[in-house]
């Protein structure tokens, strides 16, 4: 019985992803562009993120919201920005952002940052933690990709750090089906509602 559920998940997460991410497809650069400056502009004013000295973020890929203004702005700002390195058992390692100019083609289409690399235990030591998400649900559940890599940094963050999914306003949805290792996400950040909190 519990074998025929947690295939039932996977089957659901997988169809829940496509969609989500079929959605995506549809939007016009310069819709995810106005979402990138909106959630840039909303992030920008959170307490932790304003009084953070180290903010793990990512660089956006794809149809995912634009994180690079809000990347250079954190920067310029005088935050340690940690950006992610994919290795090669999916797991992340994290190196310091030092502006557009330290990027470079990674794996899948990724730019990562050209920094040396410290560790996949660096996120440990962020202030806050940005994480891209394909949707949140009200309880924090978040789905990614289904590589596993962000719910492996996750686990490696305590429990008082702010760790927040971005996605577009449609994908902030009620329910998500999970796996028992599915890491929750403390808040969500959308567009149109800036940053929303969970529990």
């Amino acid at each position: 019985m519990h074998e025929d559920n947690s295939v039932h998940d996977i089957v659901s997460k997988t169809g829940v992803r496509a969609g989500l991410l079929e959605r995506r497809g549809t939007m016009s650069p310069e819709e995810r562009a106005a979402a990138g400056r909106s959630l840039r502009d909303a992030l920008l004013s959170v307490p932790e993120i304003e009084m953070a000295g180290t903010i793990a973020a990512y660089v956006s890929v794809g149809a995912e919201p634009d994180t690079r203004s809000l990347l250079f702005a954190l920067w310029k700002r005088g935050a340690y920005v940690l950006l992610p390195r994919l290795l090669p058992d999916g797991d992340l390692d994290w190196a310091s952002f030092e502006g557009p100019d330290s990027l470079a083609p990674g794996p899948r289409g990724c730019l990562e940052p050209t920094e040396p690399p410290r560790g996949p235990g660096a996120v440990a030591s962020a202030d806050v933690v940005l994480t891209p998400a394909v949707a949140v649900d009200r309880t924090g559940m978040r789905l990614g990709r289904g590589g596993g890599s962000y719910d492996r940094a996750l686990a490696r963050v305590g429990p008082a750090i702010l760790t927040v999914g971005l996605v577009y306003d449609s994908e902030l949805v009620d329910e998500l089906p999970s796996e028992p290792h599915d890491q929750r996400v403390r808040a969500a950040a959308t567009p149109s509602g800036g940053l929303v909190r969970f529990g």
